[in-house]
């Protein structure tokens, strides 16, 4: 008899165990599949934003050499549909804008100014991923989109372009759920060449009044104006 209770208790032990398991794993699939609806919600909510970034670019090692990193910082702006800014302070003075019909790169150094048609130049890049759509249905056309485990606080969603012969490989997207609405928290981008560049948002402000003047660009006299 007492076997027998034994028994059951340790059945009943190991069922209990097995529901726990089945819980948290039911709770996991959850929480990533929270993670799309979340970038979703961000896509929707955030017409604007703003934050200073660190940017860290490693490139692909090959046998017996370091990893090099190079790390760049600056401020980050956006408007949707289309328009971004990126002025890099350090190490090197750098603008990025992209006006919604043009991309201009204005590189202090060189005393020059690239423009790009912005259709050609974005297509399935994370800036794209970050601005171009007013959801996300309006991305899946470029990317799919897949829930990955939640990790440092953030929740993570995993773009991979649709074409796979471009120049990025995937982009994870680091997304931090606030009262103010969801949060771009981090992107790290693997491109088709083996470079990493990892991208962390600071004191990001979701939907901040920013002046129409802030994605217009006029390049400086003197400079020299290339379009390729």
């Amino acid at each position: 008899m007492k076997n027998n209770v034994v028994q059951r208790r340790a059945a009943l032990g190991l069922g209990g165990k097995a529901l726990l398991a089945g819980v948290v794993w039911a709770l996991a699939l959850t929480a990533q599949a929270d993670s799309v609806d979340l970038l979703a919600q961000f896509m929707k909510q955030a017409r604007s934003g703003r934050a200073d970034f660190t940017q860290v670019v490693t490139s692909p090692t090959r046998a017996g050499q370091v990893a090099r990193a190079k790390t760049s910082s600056g401020r980050f702006e956006f408007q949707r549909p289309g328009k971004f800014r990126f002025d890099y302070r350090k190490p090197f003075v750098q603008t990025l804008v992209a006006d919604g019909q043009t991309l201009w790169l204005h590189d202090v150094d060189l005393n020059q100014v690239t423009a790009r048609p912005q259709s050609q130049a974005l297509g399935a890049t994370p800036a794209a991923l970050l601005t171009a759509g007013t959801d996300l249905q309006a991305l899946k056309a470029d990317f799919q989109f897949t829930p990955e485990p939640s990790q440092d606080g953030l929740q993570w969603v995993r773009a991979t372009p649709v074409q796979r012969d471009g120049p990025i490989r995937s982009v994870m997207v680091g997304l931090r759920a606030s009262a103010a609405g969801p949060e771009l928290a981090v992107l790290d981008v693997q491109d088709s060449l083996g470079q990493r560049s990892l991208l962390t948002f600071m004191g990001f402000e979701v939907n901040p009044v920013l002046a129409s003047s802030t994605f217009v660009f006029k390049a400086p006299a003197g400079v020299d104006v290339i379009r390729p």
